[in-house]
């Protein structure tokens, strides 16, 4: 990205709702060639080692309609640099320059930053089912907040926006009050926290460290 030009971010997930830099226009969008799914294993933002959360990525397939933000050419290098320490933390999102849709903007069409999940990265799993999804949501919580915090914020941004996204609403309906806080999220699943499914982490060698390290170094 030449730090003369302005900058477009596309988002999916939580930078809807907590984008966190200076923007100039905000609008929605969509991205085609790729949809939002619960595919990325959180052991940092949304959970942790031991008990891994869940959070959104750009899966192959489909369209996503989410939000594009315009940030000044002054402020470029910096948000950039900040969108990147936050998103490529351990590597299984990949940084891609893409056109997407403003929508309501005749057609409008404009290269935008997006980050996809890497099918390849250990923490990837695009098969797990509905219900284990949400037991996860439920119980797991990260240096960033509850799980569950962040599914509400995103189904909320979404309806918000007049976007339906039929799998999340699943997920949400398996909760019941999605928007209900963490210490009262206990009571949404029956059944103990140490009884969850959790997912099975796949043991990440050293080898495949070093392949998606070089994205956590970026700016």
């Amino acid at each position: 990205m030449e730090p003369s030009r302005d900058l477009w971010i596309f988002a999916y997930g939580s930078l809807m709702w907590r984008p966190a830099f200076p923007f100039e226009e905000r609008h929605r969008a969509r991205l085609d060639g790729y949809h939002r799914r619960f595919c990325i294993i959180s052991r940092h933002h949304r959970g942790t080692i031991d008990r891994p959360g869940l959070v959104l990525g750009l899966d192959r397939g489909g369209s996503a309609v989410g939000v594009v933000y315009r940030v000044s050419s002054h402020h470029a290098g910096g948000v950039l640099k900040a969108v990147r320490a936050r998103e490529l933390i351990s590597g299984v999102y990949r940084e891609a320059l893409l056109p997407v849709t403003v929508l309501g903007a005749h057609g409008l069409r404009v290269m935008a930053v997006a980050y996809l999940a890497e099918p390849s990265h250990p923490s990837f799993n695009r098969r797990m089912p509905i219900k284990q999804q949400a037991h996860i949501i439920a119980h797991a919580h990260g240096r960033s907040g509850d799980n569950l915090g962040y599914l509400a914020h995103t189904v909320a941004e979404l309806l918000r926006l007049g976007i339906r996204e039929r799998e999340l609403e699943r997920i949400a309906t398996c909760l019941g009050a999605v928007r209900t806080r963490r210490p009262a999220a206990r009571s949404i699943l029956s059944g103990n926290p140490r009884t969850v499914a959790w997912p099975r982490l796949k043991r990440i060698r050293a080898a495949e460290l070093t392949r998606f390290q070089h994205r956590t170094q970026r700016g």
